[in-house]
């Protein structure tokens, strides 16, 4: 459901839901073996061959039920039953075993117990090993693994009644777009072409739902990862532009790449002690679309990327022009940050890091850590900066826990948001949901931006209106309000109170995503 709802408000409920059903199935066994027809379990089968096509139909209704009660809902009517009714068909086939001669709990409790245990044990192991196979073959995608599910229980429950499943079968071959087939992508791509946007590709992978999408009226692309934009550019290249680059559509983009701006106050450089570019380096947390490695190589800033996702790097390279010649690391950053610091002195330090790893409605938390951002401070030289990007409601209290956590560990900064602050009227929606960048030194001297040249700009028009950061937030901000949240940092293994306000913003963030593209562009991917 993440590709519709996002990752977080899919997962709100889906937990809970579960154990509800597990529950539900042991608990009122007695009730449902009374009630329910002798063969319903010979419809689990056609049940779970149904789940694809029920979800087709309940998502196009999901700007209706809204990123609260539509993942509910359609749990509600898919997973839900599934998994009541193989909880109640596992615990009545333990009741039928002669398992010897157990004290009465064990009778009472053991079959339920253990049901729930393969259950909760099937579902840890089955998410580990879907991350490493995941999109990497037709059967290995959501909707493939669906099928096999069902197959698996129509092997485990033969039946006549399983040839039900041949219409719900018929209906993912044909018109399930969310099927990677060739006629389900050939329906989107007209469904698409109707409301003036084009799938270019698409595939499933360790982050999301991952797709490259161009809108042919305004002319521009952007890369989706499940209900969130890594990024994007305006595909019409102005003449004046260097290197190639494309104009990136989101100014935050552009305002990230004012790291190379930073100069401490007073100690203002002379033209001939000035470092070129081609001896500094730089390195970035988080690829997106490419549009900050590529302005920093334009540079020539030997520049490093850090990527967990390859499909990623892949779609960064092949449809938005990221330049080969930068260092490119296929890797979880908590592991390159911590292999990094386990080098110790021989580790390679940086003028420059970029810190931008929102996706799918939220950031990774551990990567806000006060341990990930000490280890970060370590791979900055003393000289140098650091931009983290923060993505998030500021009215709600992670916005303050987050750039709470980054002060203490940075001891001047400067926090700037992209857009200008809302006005009293807007305001009264309740949610101020916007790009945050926090410019950082480890000294503890006040810096400026100095004012950019033309070389700066690289030709780009986005780059002369977006790259000086305008709109600064008041840094006493963490002092305005009251709170618990606010005299605490983020750490290591206790992240739970971000985790917390991370599901409404999260909510708040889908919101936002169904204004920036049409709610059908969402609904069929």
């Amino acid at each position: 459901m993440s590709p519709v709802y996002g990752s977080i408000p899919a997962s709100i409920y889906h937990q809970r839901l579960m154990t509800v059903a597990v529950l539900v199935a042991w608990i009122g066994k007695p009730v449902l073996k009374k009630h329910l027809p002798t063969n319903t379990t010979d419809l689990i089968p056609v049940l779970a061959f149904s789940i694809p096509t029920i979800q087709f139909f309940l998502f196009q209704q999901s700007s209706r039920l809204g990123a609260t009660y539509g993942p509910l809902v359609t749990e509600a009517f898919t997973y839900f039953p599934l998994v009541l009714m193989s909880v109640f068909w596992a615990a009545s086939l333990l009741d039928s075993l002669n398992l010897g001669q157990p004290g009465a709990l064990m009778r009472t409790a053991g079959p339920g117990i253990f049901s729930y245990a393969i259950f909760s044990g099937a579902q840890k192991i089955s998410t580990l090993v879907v991350k490493k196979i995941i999109g990497s073959k037709l059967i290995f995608t959501r909707s493939g693994l669906q099928l096999v599910l069902a197959t698996f229980y129509a092997l485990l429950l033969p039946s006549r009644l399983t040839l039900l499943a041949i219409i719900p079968l018929l209906h993912s071959a044909s018109f399930n777009v969310h099927v990677p087939l060739e006629r389900p992508t050939a329906l989107l791509n007209r469904t698409l072409h109707a409301n003036d946007y084009s799938l270019i590709a698409r595939q499933e992978s360790l982050t999301g739902y991952i797709s490259v999408l161009d809108n042919t009226r305004d002319g521009f692309r952007v890369m989706r990862c499940d209900h969130s934009l890594l990024g994007g550019e305006w595909l019409q290249q102005p003449k004046t532009t260097r290197s190639g680059l494309r104009e990136p559509i989101y100014a935050v983009f552009a305002m990230l790449e004012a790291v190379r701006l930073v100069q401490p106050f007073g100690q203002e450089q002379e033209q001939e002690s000035i470092i070129p570019d081609n001896q500094k380096s730089a390195l970035v947390i988080g690829l997106g679309v490419g549009t900050t490695p590529s302005a920093l190589t334009a540079h020539g800033i030997n520049t490093t990327t850090v990527e967990i996702d390859p499909v990623v790097y892949e779609y960064a390279t092949k449809y938005f022009g990221l330049p080969t010649d930068h260092n490119l690391i296929i890797e979880d950053a908590l592991s390159y940050v911590e292999r990094a610091h386990q080098i110790g002195q021989q580790r390679e330090c940086y003028d420059y890091i970029i810190h931008d790893v929102f996706t799918g409605g939220a950031e990774p938390v551990d990567l806000f850590t006060t341990e990930f951002l000490t280890g970060l401070s370590d791979l900055l030289k003393p000289d140098g900066a650091v931009a983290i990007n923060y993505a998030g409601d500021l009215r709600l209290p992670s916005a303050r826990l987050v750039i709470h956590t980054i002060k203490s560990i940075f001891p001047t900064c400067r926090i700037f948001r992209e857009s200008a602050p809302l006005s009293s009227s807007t305001s009264d929606m309740g949610h101020d949901f916007t790009n945050v960048v926090v410019f950082c030194t480890k000294t503890p001297h006040p810096f400026r931006f100095r004012p950019p040249g033309e070389a700066d700009f690289l030709g780009s028009g986005a780059r002369i209106s977006y790259l000086l950061p305008q709109h600064e937030i008041d840094g006493n901000i963490l002092k305005r309000r009251e709170g618990k949240e606010d005299l605490q940092v983020l750490r290591k293994g206790r992240t739970q109170m971000l985790n917390k306000w991370q599901k409404q913003s999260a909510v708040g963030h889908w919101g936002i995503m169904r204004t920036v593209l049409p709610n059908l562009i969402w609904e069929n991917w």
